[in-house]
């Protein structure tokens, strides 16, 4: 009996079924076309350090609105301790991330050593990265590997206020030393303005441009952080902090100094920093000012232009990660990306790396229509003529940090130069005993 009432119930589903499907083949046939089988895109997030309203918003826009198959969305994590924490926790613990972006060779490696960034070896016959960025992407080499692209020019250089070299009747420098520096500062100081700012992240730029050409140990081993140029720039800083021609460090930490604000204000007539400050200099709104800038080279230690190397190289490195579900979307989009999908950063001073972007491209929107408020020949020289060799920081961040405590020390009048080198080979010999 329950078997003859299951089979009745059965064939009435079937009569109810039947006649829906045979309306659908009908339709099909009257109509010629069948729907498309609507398939779900395939979603990726990309974490960076970049405000998205700087560009980041405007590239993944451009491509989700041709790539409606791979959809992007751009977090915003802060490039500081606790935002690259908060990354690091977000790859660890399997959240969203498919690509990142890292700002330091040491950022990049400790995410390298926890297995969160894609090997990208496996792609070698499909995008040359040496290639299409040059030599200098050599400089994120994990292990001989790359584990990443690194997808901008980092350039750092000095902004100049033009107006005041042209009244103290001083050129804009191609090639120049920190004692010339020091000049220059020296005749457009007052009692009102510094003739020169930095950021505080600049700040050993000068060691590593001695030791990265010099090395960071000897030749018979041993630290050399008490190279001679080390010292010669202890004491020619400290002798402009106090002829007031620079700021004294203990002032700029304790009143948190904004040095590119005054900068644009007209308070300090030489800024050392990098394109960056482009976000700020093109705000004529929030940053008004009468006076054209002009651009040099950061300067050297060494007395032969021969012997130096200025920091820069490449920068912004994006990595797929590892534990993504959508490698292969995630390496369309990031080979997008690097060869010139990111161009609406340029407006931000973040220059495509790639030979594939436009240079010109790069320019009009860096400087965002304000091309009367800089000097445009000292800005393309800087950025596309300086043959100086380039490096990328890799120092590892302990000795960042310790040489910085000890330096600190010797700005701030509590310890003398021979001290502080003697203490900055100390620590980072006992460094290199522990990570040998």
């Amino acid at each position: 009996m329950k078997k003859t009432k299951s089979a009745g119930l059965l064939a009435m589903a079937l009569m109810m079924v039947l006649p829906a499907c045979n309306s659908a083949s009908t339709d099909t046939a009257q109509t010629g076309s069948a729907k498309p089988v609507s398939k779900e895109a395939v979603k990726l997030k990309m974490w960076g350090g970049v405000p998205p309203e700087s560009g980041p918003q405007a590239v993944v826009d451009a491509w989700n609105a041709a790539n409606p198959d791979i959809q992007v969305s751009y977090e915003r994590y802060v490039n500081d301790d606790s935002g690259n924490l908060k990354l690091d926790t977000a790859l660890l613990t399997g959240q969203d991330v498919d690509l990142f972006v890292s700002y330091t060779g040491t950022a990049l490696k400790k995410r390298v050593d926890s297995g969160v960034a894609l090997d990208l070896s496996r792609y070698a016959g499909e995008y040359d990265i040496e290639a299409k960025m040059g030599a200098a992407a050599k400089d994120w080499q994990v292990g001989g590997k790359y584990y990443g692209i690194p997808t901008v020019r980092s350039p750092f250089f000095v902004w100049l206020n033009k107006d005041l070299l042209d009244q103290a009747g001083l050129k804009v420098p191609t090639s120049w030393t920190w004692n010339e520096m020091k000049e220059y500062a020296t005749k457009l100081k007052t009692d009102s303005r510094f003739g020169l700012v930095q950021h505080l992240e600049v700040y050993p730029d000068p060691m590593d441009s001695v030791l990265v050409k010099q090395g960071y140990t000897k030749q018979g081993g041993g630290s050399n952080l008490d190279h001679p140029l080390v010292g010669d720039w202890l004491q020619l800083l400290n002798t402009m902090m106090n002829e007031k021609s620079t700021p004294k460090l203990g002032e700029q930490l304790t009143t948190k100094m904004p040095v590119e604000t005054m900068f644009l204000k007209g308070e300090a007539s030489m800024l050392n920093a990098g394109s960056w400050i482009f976000r700020s200099s093109n705000n004529l709104k929030d940053n008004p000012r009468s006076f054209k800038i002009a651009f040099a080279p950061v300067p050297r230690l060494a007395s032969s232009q021969n012997e130096y190397v200025t920091r820069g190289g490449l920068g912004d490195f994006v990595s797929i990660n590892a534990k993504s579900k959508h490698q292969a979307e995630a390496w369309k989009f990031l080979k997008w990306y690097a060869d010139g999908g990111l161009m609406p950063l340029a407006a931000g001073g973040r220059i495509p790396a790639s030979k594939e972007a436009k240079a010109d491209d790069a320019l009009k929107l860096l400087l965002a229509g304000n091309d009367s408020t800089y000097d445009i020949a000292s800005l393309k020289y800087v950025l596309f003529e300086d043959q100086t060799p380039i490096y990328s920081r890799s120092v590892p961040q302990q000795v960042m940090d310790l040489r910085r405590e000890e330096y600190e020390k010797f700005f701030l009048g509590n310890q003398d130069a021979a001290a502080t080198l003697s203490s900055m080979v100390k620590r980072h010999n006992d460094f290199l005993k522990t990570n040998k």
